[in-house]
């Protein structure tokens, strides 16, 4: 068992990968008889494009899908990982598989979506304090310049910041974890590169309005 245990992390990590790998977007439009989100609006697999489609409800099962394949094999190692010698190290590994799955899914080709939800997600997972510091800081930015993807490029600066100003006095800050969300955060803005020069040129599709 002791030599098995070494994979553990790698086994948890490889698990996570997968689960994040799974494109709710695409899938929910399917089952939903909706266009593929890849084919119209910005092509983004994701909860903001998938509404662009018209359908509310599509949405927001995408949103929560994606949220949950990040928030639960983080929570997984929490709940169960300490028999199995799994902390902080392999809880921080977890969160960020899954992100990348969802960036880079083995089961769709590794073209996924910008990973906003499923990071919200693993942030809620590490703490629920963290995921809605960072949550609130998206929709404060959403709902007052109507723009998803400025909100989520707001929301990933402020996120790694929240949790090492947040270590020591609403929780034990781990060096994985302040790494982990860090490397999230800046993926998510290297995803937003496109979004980024259209919010500078004035092109940025705004919360709300359909793309052909």
């Amino acid at each position: 068992m002791e030599s098995l245990a070494a994979f553990y992390p790698l086994l948890a990590v490889g698990a996570a990968y997968l689960v994040g790998s799974l494109s709710f977007a695409v899938i929910v439009s399917r089952v939903m008889g909706l266009h593929d989100p890849r084919t119209y609006g910005s092509k983004n697999p994701g909860a903001t494009n998938v509404l662009r489609s018209g359908s509310k409800a599509a949405a927001i099962v995408t949103l929560l899908l994606d949220a949950l394949k990040g928030w639960l094999p983080v929570m997984l190692v929490k709940w169960f990982g300490a028999r199995y010698g799994l902390g902080d190290g392999t809880v921080a590994m977890v969160g960020l598989a899954a992100f990348v799955g969802h960036l880079f899914p083995v089961f769709f080709r590794f073209k996924g979506g910008k990973g906003v939800a499923t990071a919200l997600g693993v942030l809620v997972a590490t703490s629920w304090i963290l995921g809605v510091a960072t949550g609130v800081t998206w929709l404060l930015i959403a709902y007052f310049f109507r723009y998803s993807s400025l909100a989520s490029l707001v929301a990933a600066v402020f996120a790694p910041v929240y949790y090492i100003f947040g270590g020591g006095v609403v929780w034990v800050m781990d060096k994985s974890l302040v790494l982990s969300t860090a490397v999230m955060s800046l993926m998510l803005i290297w995803r937003h590169s496109e979004n980024i020069s259209r919010l500078v040129k004035g092109t940025e599709s705004r919360l709300g309005k359909k793309k052909a």
